[in-house]
């Protein structure tokens, strides 16, 4: 008999969202259109080789025990120039958390829920809010930077 084994840290399910909104104005609409709770974690996902700290938004879910949260792909980093003239000055660095998938704003990664009938509703239900460009479901598998999302 065949032993499979789970990698708890890996059970979770990914979505892509595309906005122009700000995180918090994004959360507060899934907040309103999903009836989640979603709220600020204290601490930015942040890396130990990387200035870049990306936001954090979570939902703990007692009755489904499923565990939401909404992070921002993008991080702006400001740098400075030490040359004067006409490329000198301040400017602004972007960072992807997950740097293969640049064209996604925000994910929305679902702990320990792999049902397909429910992602695909909520994939329907993200979809009516009007501020939420598209967004679809990705394969976690796929993704060279996947580590980033374990935490």
């Amino acid at each position: 008999m065949e032993q499979v084994l789970f990698d708890l840290e890996d059970d979770f399910s990914l979505i892509g969202i595309h906005s122009t909104e700000e995180d918090y104005r994004l959360a507060y609409l899934l907040n309103k259109h999903l009836n989640t709770k979603l709220t600020r974690f204290k601490h930015n996902l942040d890396f130990k080789d990387s200035p870049s700290e990306y936001p954090l938004f979570e939902y703990n879910d007692c009755k489904s025990l499923n565990n939401y949260y909404l992070i921002n792909n993008k991080c702006s980093i400001k740098a400075t120039s030490n040359t004067e003239g006409l490329f000198g000055g301040n400017y602004s660095k972007t960072t992807y958390l997950i740097p293969e998938k640049k064209e996604i704003d925000f994910f929305y990664k679902i702990d320990g829920c792999n049902n397909p009938v429910f992602l695909k509703k909520l994939v329907t239900d993200l979809k009516k809010i009007n501020q939420i460009i598209t967004c679809y479901l990705i394969d976690p598998t796929n993704l060279k930077s996947k580590n980033h999302l374990i935490f």
